[in-house]
């Protein structure tokens, strides 16, 4: 960390006060993320051993900076340590953003509003900002060509088909393969591929979206970016929503190019497909071959967007040994136990004040935990704040300044983490977890909205929050 902090005293003229990391414990990432802050100045760090990926990030993120385009700032940087600064763009995701402003299948107009100001940006990137861009830092192809296709299926096939146990025959399958990716590169494929282009690395501030995690970009496909994110797994889009969203993006498209609706669309599902193969890939390289079965929670989201494509997609191209595996994945025993697991667990999570009665575990199961938060800073003790709860920006700041907050959500996030991964992997159904203070309005409500923020970034998990104190006010 003694880089980050130097950069961060070289930019700012002043040492971090605070450094904080900013991934759980269940997260993929082979990086290190941190905030690291001053006061009310903050930035966030980033730590990452392979050079060509820092390289293409940082060379990109200046390109798309002059472009205008809304990514972060970077501060300062230093390679050779693998390491750079860059702007802190807040802890909202479209995704969190998502999972609080829907029911189920019904998406509040809030969350849809967020999607098609994504959406609207990322023909900038395709096309403003890719037509002068330096496609030699790309890593680790320059395009999304033959080669690039043939990992993504065959990660599919050896750490997805052959590890979850899924019969195929190997010459067949490979015959298909082939003739999908023929047919993807018919494609025009002369543009920016943004490659992860998904609601996790899509950050809402002010209502604006920020976009991040764009290093492994290359030359690609139009059709690439849109269908990873309205396919994205565990946003679990409605299809109607999708659809619309769709025909959005080609409305945004028309503006920058002569497009061609019909011709777009005759690719974009064999698009859809090979996104999810990789996707599906990277589930089972995480959760089969490394053994961390959260990451095979979101199995069950890709199975069903496969499901949906099966009954209503026709690709213009004959896939039958392809087909076959995947209406053999969607049989699976072994992959519909994982399904059950991963919209089994539900954690209850609550705020509630200890001069009453900690809340009842009403699910039978007895357990979990209890925090008792009146140890830490009260902003109830100041007049400013007594009218205010912990979901008020003032006591959110406040809160937020104050070092043993940081410690002690760290602490109890990592306990409650390392539970959600037990019970998930054991196909247990509930959890419940319950942050307590003098008067459940402030310092317990604020941490359990920090926890269930982040068990939803997490994914895999429903989450229930509940301010027992607060819903007695009203509020």
């Amino acid at each position: 960390m003694d880089v980050l902090k130097r950069l961060f005293e070289r930019h700012f003229h002043r040492q971090p006060e605070q450094v904080r990391p900013l991934q759980g414990q269940l997260g993929g990432s082979g990086r290190v993320i941190v905030r690291l802050a001053a006061g009310a100045t903050t930035a966030v760090g980033i730590l990452h051993a392979v050079r060509e990926e820092n390289l293409a990030f940082l060379e990109f993120s200046k390109n798309f900076w002059r472009h205008g385009l809304p990514v972060p700032e970077i501060y300062a940087e230093d390679l050779s340590k693998g390491a750079y600064l860059e702007e802190d763009l807040g802890d909202t995701t479209l995704f969190e953003f998502l999972s609080e402003h829907r029911k189920g299948d019904v998406l509040g107009v809030e969350a849809v509003d967020a999607y098609k100001k994504a959406i609207a940006e990322l023909p900038r990137f395709q096309i403003d900002a890719g037509r002068d861009l330096n496609y030699k830092v790309c890593y680790p192809r320059g395009s999304f060509d033959r080669q690039s296709i043939n990992w993504d299926l065959n990660y599919f096939k050896y750490y997805f088909l052959r590890l979850a146990g899924i019969p195929f025959n190997e010459q067949a399958l490979e015959d298909d393969f082939g003739r999908l990716t023929r047919f993807l590169l018919t494609a025009d494929h002369d543009y920016f591929l943004y490659r992860d282009f998904q609601s996790r690395n899509i950050m809402l501030r002010d209502g604006k979206p920020y976009f991040l995690d764009y290093q492994g970009g290359r030359k690609g496909a139009l059709q690439y970016d849109i269908a990873s994110l309205l396919f994205d797994g565990k946003a679990d889009l409605p299809p109607d929503v999708r659809q619309k969203l769709l025909d959005y993006y080609l409305d945004c498209l028309a503006g920058h190019i002569d497009l061609n609706r019909e011709e777009f669309l005759q690719h974009y599902y064999a698009y859809v497909y090979v996104r999810i193969l990789q996707a599906l890939g990277a589930y089972g390289f995480r959760g089969f071959y490394e053994r961390k079965p959260h990451f095979l929670q979101s199995v069950p989201y890709a199975l069903k967007n496969l499901e949906w494509l099966a009954a209503n997609v026709r690709l213009p191209i004959a896939l039958p040994a392809l087909l076959d595996a995947l209406a053999s994945m969607s049989e699976s025993e072994k992959l519909r136990g994982i399904g059950e697991a991963a919209h089994g667990l539900t954690v209850h999570v609550f705020s509630f004040s200890f001069h009453r009665q900690a809340p009842a575990d009403e699910s039978g199961n007895g357990g979990g935990f209890i925090f008792d938060a009146r140890s830490l800073p009260n902003p109830g003790r100041e007049e400013r704040y007594k009218k205010l709860t912990g979901k008020d920006e003032p006591v959110i700041e406040y809160l937020d300044s104050k070092e043993p907050v940081h410690q002690f959500f760290a602490n109890a996030a990592a306990l409650v983490d390392a539970s959600v991964a037990n019970y998930l992997d054991r196909g247990f159904s509930s959890l419940m977890v319950s942050f307590g203070c003098t008067g459940g309005q402030h310092r317990s409500v604020f941490l359990a909205e920090q926890l269930a923020k982040h068990l939803r970034s997490v994914g895999g998990v429903r989450v229930v929050l509940k301010h027992v104190e607060l819903e007695k006010m009203g509020r």
